[in-house]
Protein backbone atom coordinates (compact mmCIF):
# COMPACT_ATOMS: atom_id res chain seq x y z
CA UNK A 1 0.00 0.00 0.00
CA UNK A 2 1.66 3.17 -1.41
CA UNK A 3 1.15 6.24 1.57
CA UNK A 4 -1.35 7.75 -0.80
CA UNK A 5 -3.61 5.16 -0.33
CA UNK A 6 -2.88 4.86 3.53
CA UNK A 7 -3.85 8.54 3.24
CA UNK A 8 -6.97 7.67 1.69
CA UNK A 9 -8.01 5.33 4.10
CA UNK A 10 -6.82 7.51 7.25
CA UNK A 11 -9.18 10.03 5.59
CA UNK A 12 -12.16 7.11 5.69
CA UNK A 13 -11.65 6.12 9.35
CA UNK A 14 -11.86 9.69 10.41
CA UNK A 15 -14.74 10.00 8.40
CA UNK A 16 -16.75 7.55 9.15
CA UNK A 17 -15.48 6.75 12.79
CA UNK A 18 -15.44 10.21 13.88
CA UNK A 19 -17.63 12.05 11.59
CA UNK A 20 -14.94 14.48 10.13
CA UNK A 21 -15.63 16.53 7.20
CA UNK A 22 -13.25 14.89 4.83
CA UNK A 23 -12.69 18.38 3.54
CA UNK A 24 -10.61 19.04 6.86
CA UNK A 25 -8.77 16.31 6.86
CA UNK A 26 -4.80 16.95 5.24
CA UNK A 27 -1.81 15.65 5.53
CA UNK A 28 -0.90 18.82 7.90
CA UNK A 29 -3.91 18.76 10.29
CA UNK A 30 -3.04 18.57 13.39
CA UNK A 31 -4.79 15.61 15.38
CA UNK A 32 -5.82 17.36 18.37
CA UNK A 33 -6.17 21.19 17.20
CA UNK A 34 -7.36 20.91 13.72
CA UNK A 35 -9.34 17.56 13.98
CA UNK A 36 -10.29 17.78 18.38
CA UNK A 37 -8.82 14.04 18.21
CA UNK A 38 -8.29 13.66 21.98
CA UNK A 39 -6.63 10.77 23.36
CA UNK A 40 -9.32 8.48 24.12
CA UNK A 41 -10.47 8.92 20.31
CA UNK A 42 -6.32 8.52 19.29
CA UNK A 43 -6.64 4.81 21.14
CA UNK A 44 -9.82 4.14 19.11
CA UNK A 45 -8.14 5.46 15.80
CA UNK A 46 -5.06 3.27 16.67
CA UNK A 47 -7.53 0.29 16.81
CA UNK A 48 -9.33 0.95 13.60
CA UNK A 49 -5.51 0.95 11.95
CA UNK A 50 -4.68 -2.38 13.06
CA UNK A 51 -6.57 -4.29 10.50
CA UNK A 52 -4.28 -2.07 7.97
CA UNK A 53 -1.62 -3.45 9.70
CA UNK A 54 -1.82 -7.44 9.68
CA UNK A 55 -0.34 -7.85 12.64
CA UNK A 56 0.29 -6.58 16.23
CA UNK A 57 0.06 -2.87 16.91
CA UNK A 58 2.11 -1.09 19.16
CA UNK A 59 0.68 2.06 20.56
CA UNK A 60 4.17 3.27 21.19
CA UNK A 61 4.89 3.66 17.59
CA UNK A 62 2.39 6.64 17.68
CA UNK A 63 3.46 8.69 20.71
CA UNK A 64 5.11 11.01 18.27
CA UNK A 65 2.16 11.32 16.39
CA UNK A 66 0.58 14.85 15.99
CA UNK A 67 -0.66 15.47 12.67
CA UNK A 68 -2.34 13.05 9.88
CA UNK A 69 0.70 12.68 7.57
CA UNK A 70 2.62 11.38 11.21
CA UNK A 71 -0.45 8.99 11.19
CA UNK A 72 0.41 7.70 7.51
CA UNK A 73 4.12 7.29 7.88
CA UNK A 74 4.26 5.65 11.43
CA UNK A 75 1.42 2.96 9.83
CA UNK A 76 3.62 3.14 6.78
CA UNK A 77 6.49 2.01 8.56
CA UNK A 78 4.92 -0.65 10.51
CA UNK A 79 3.22 -1.91 7.51
CA UNK A 80 6.23 -2.57 5.68
CA UNK A 81 8.37 -3.88 8.85
CA UNK A 82 5.87 -6.51 9.03
CA UNK A 83 5.47 -7.89 5.60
Amino acid sequence: MTKQELFERIVAILHQHFEIDPARITPEASLRDDLDIDSIDAVDLIVQLKPLLGSSLQPDAFKSVRTVQDIVDATYGLARSAA
